[in-house]
């Protein structure tokens, strides 16, 4: 399989200084489950001042396939579940907007 038939999972996210480290535990950990997963290809965590306390996260991990990332999604809610942990709740308790989505090469 080619690069370009690969999904690009494309995670977006404000983050106030004053919850930067609790942010970044949850996403290293769920980023240590997903590259676990079958499909998985690499994964980039990038990081850029927004402003005066403010920080946009950008997480990008590369999969072979829209079915690949599904399954790996199913597994990291099961973890998710397991420890009593809400993602949504997260957010909004520390203050963390997102844009989530999937993306392919253009031309792929």
């Amino acid at each position: 399989m080619s690069d370009n038939q690969s999904v690009f999972r494309v995670d977006k996210f404000i983050v106030p200084q004053a919850s930067k480290q609790e942010f970044l535990q949850r996403v290293l950990a769920t980023h240590e489950i997903l590259r676990k997963q079958p499909g998985f290809i690499q994964d980039q965590l990038l990081e850029q001042v927004a402003g005066p306390g403010r920080y946009n996260i950008v997480t990008i991990a590369q999969w072979q396939s829209q079915a690949t990332i599904d399954a790996a999604k199913a597994v990291v809610m099961e973890a998710h579940q397991a420890m009593g942990f809400s993602a949504q709740e997260t957010m909004q308790r520390l203050g963390i907007e997102g844009d989530i989505g999937n993306y392919q090469v253009i031309g792929g």
